[in-house]
């Protein structure tokens, strides 16, 4: 287990979130840049001696980068080309003894299953806004974000992916109501209207619809 970076993904509070410690961080090979955070997997420990007995699969979100190691010869599980998970510590004691600290697995990707509607946190300025999304079911993981406010009529705004799951327009939506468009990684989409009303405020969050399994 080696130490997890908080925050590549953009996520704050893991629990007020949602996420708890079911979370990992992953390696560069996975990360993909932040394009994977989100997204869930379904994780067994396999072929070490440090495998628990009967311990089954465990279910985990990715909320965080572990950063590659180019300075030591040791320690060196996130560099790539590597897959690996560095998962909290009481899911990784669910699949595996404490001395193991590393040990081979299979995964996959599944679906996530969240309580209640996808959340949209409103952050920035007047000048710019910056909208943190999360608690996105189904598979998890958004591509595309598009935003509307109240005044544009049926103009939907292309926002882009500042970092991790934080997705940024330039546009001025003051005194307007917002709608949001998200599309996950397969494909589906999601549409939540007049989700913030038109006196909405910054570093407040706002309840949308979410993706039904």
């Amino acid at each position: 287990m080696s130490k997890i970076y908080l925050g590549a993904c953009g996520y704050g509070d893991l629990f007020k979130q949602g996420y708890g410690l079911q979370t990992t961080a992953l390696s560069t090979a996975l990360f993909n840049d932040g394009a994977t955070c989100g997204a869930c997997f379904q994780i067994s420990c396999a072929h070490s001696k440090w495998c628990k007995k009967n311990a089954g699969s465990i279910r985990v979100t990715a909320t965080n980068f572990c950063p590659p190691n180019y300075t030591k010869t040791e320690e060196v599980w996130c560099n790539p080309p590597q897959k690996h998970f560095d998962l909290s510590m009481p899911m990784f004691l669910k699949i595996a003894q404490y001395k193991a600290g590393i040990v081979p697995v299979v995964y996959r990707r599944v679906m996530c299953y969240r309580k209640g509607g996808i959340k949209f946190e409103l952050k920035g300025n007047p000048y710019w806004l910056l909208v943190l999304v999360y608690n996105v079911g189904g598979a998890g993981q958004v591509v595309d974000v598009k935003i509307k406010g109240s005044n544009n009529g049926n103009k939907w705004i292309q926002m882009t992916r500042n970092w991790g799951q934080n997705w940024q327009t330039w546009e001025r939506l003051q005194g307007q109501t917002l709608s949001f468009r998200v599309t996950a990684s397969n494909g589906r989409v999601v549409q939540s209207n007049d989700v913030a009303p038109e006196n909405w405020e910054f570093n407040k969050v706002y309840e949308g619809n979410n993706f039904k399994n």
